[in-house]
């Protein structure tokens, strides 16, 4: 790292926390609290920009290590969207480091083919899905997991070293828990084995959800003994998008060492949107109650339409706090069946902002409806899954106070 290279973070690291310190982050820690303790003030509003394939560029990077490539690249990244985006993300005044952990394979080879569209960007991509036949089940096991402890105290080290003066470095565990059962069951069956299962071999579908359902529960019963867990109730995104803000955790017997009762968790099954909701019942859900229950809170979904299974999975997961509203769900039914007693997660449709030209009457229309849906909810607005928007960026900011003079936010 040359000269340029170490001012460069340290500038960065100063306009972070600049940032970071300014009066408004505490409101709207604040206020993300009060939505997810079930008593908002306001709607909540984001654009998550991660997706997005032009709203950054690596040839703006100066760094050329490669952690520190990845260092800078999320700070100038935050940075530029608190600068213009405008909307309630909040930057914490310190700088996490989380735990390297690899984890091993199911014992089958889970490849992944991509490739580029007009446009140069990578966004498609399909698996070779290994399992073909029940006899191919035999094949799996339950992966194994490792953490580097030296290279994350390494890297920890470094930043201190760098730019720790400025910016404190937080060695702070974990990020988001994201099971992905049905998820990973995809990527190893495919959708015509996931299908025809349910009927041609229940048996053979019982056991990898089980055998995939064990695989987590081993690996997050590990990192709580190993000690690798962190509080995830600030800032992380614990479900859709969404920020894990809460009195409620850690639980009231904590006592100085995260445990899993102590966090939040992410379920949700987006792959089973064409399963019946009996069939659901029957097949998925007692797998993703049973990690559910491992935790103190839970996030529900994220794609997937909710309002047909909606009572089977509340009645299953009784400790769910906020529930992923997509633009395939009925929103009034949802919003009835929601009302204060859980956080009713709006995501907008994409498509009408990332073509060439948005479709603002569209956009408006969509928030409007949900307005109508879940006035007298728990509500936050969460625009995601955006790819391009054909480097415009001007238009994430315009939707922000789109949203906010229709809500009142």
């Amino acid at each position: 790292m040359d000269h340029t290279e170490r001012e460069v973070l340290r500038r960065l690291a100063g306009r972070w926390m600049e940032l970071a310190n300014l009066p408004v982050m505490a409101e709207r820690k604040r206020q993300w609290t009060a939505l997810k303790d079930l008593r908002a003030e306001r709607p909540m509003v984001l654009f998550e920009t991660r997706t997005l394939i032009d709203f950054f560029s690596d040839d703006e990077l100066v760094s050329t290590d490669p952690f520190l490539r990845g260092v800078e690249r999320r700070l100038r990244w935050d940075i530029r969207h608190v600068e213009e985006v405008g909307d309630d993300l909040v930057l914490e005044p310190f700088w996490r480091v989380l735990w390297e952990i690899e984890a091993g394979d199911y014992g089958v080879e889970l490849t992944t083919e991509r490739t580029t569209d007009t446009l140069g960007g990578h966004v498609a991509y399909h698996y070779n899905h290994p399992v073909h036949t029940v006899a191919d089940v035999d094949r799996l096991h339950p992966r194994t997991y490792e953490v580097d402890r030296e290279s994350t105290l390494r890297h920890a080290t470094l930043l201190d070293e760098l730019f720790g003066d400025i910016m404190p470095v937080v060695l702070q565990g974990t990020s988001s828990f994201l099971p992905s059962l049905t998820g990973d069951l995809f990527r190893l069956i495919g959708n015509d084995n996931l299908l025809a299962w349910t009927y041609d071999a229940p048996e053979a579908l019982h056991r990898i959800m089980a055998l995939l359902r064990d695989d987590r529960v081993a690996y997050y019963r590990w990192l709580e003994r190993e000690g690798l867990l962190g509080l995830n109730n600030g800032s992380d995104f614990v479900g859709s998008g969404s920020p894990g803000y809460t009195t409620v955790l850690p639980q009231p017997d904590y006592a100085g060492t995260p445990r899993l009762r102590d966090l939040w968790v992410w379920l949700e099954s987006q792959e089973t949107t064409m399963i019946s909701p009996r069939m659901f019942a029957e097949f998925f859900l007692p797998y993703l109650a049973d990690l559910g229950q491992l935790f103190g809170l839970v996030y529900y979904g994220c794609c997937e339409p909710l309002h047909d299974r909606w009572d089977q999975i509340i009645a299953a997961i009784p400790n769910i706090r906020a529930v992923s509203i997509s633009p395939w769900s009925d929103f009034q039914a949802m919003g009835a069946k929601l009302g204060r007693n859980y956080v009713f997660s709006r995501k907008p449709k994409p498509f009408p902002i990332s073509q060439p030209t948005p479709d603002w009457d569209g956009m408006q229309q969509d928030i409007e409806a949900t307005w109508a849906a879940a006035r007298d909810c728990n509500l936050e607005i969460i625009f995601r899954d955006v790819y391009r928007i054909y480097g415009d960026r001007t238009r994430l900011r315009r939707w922000v106070e789109m949203v906010r003079t229709i809500v009142g936010a």
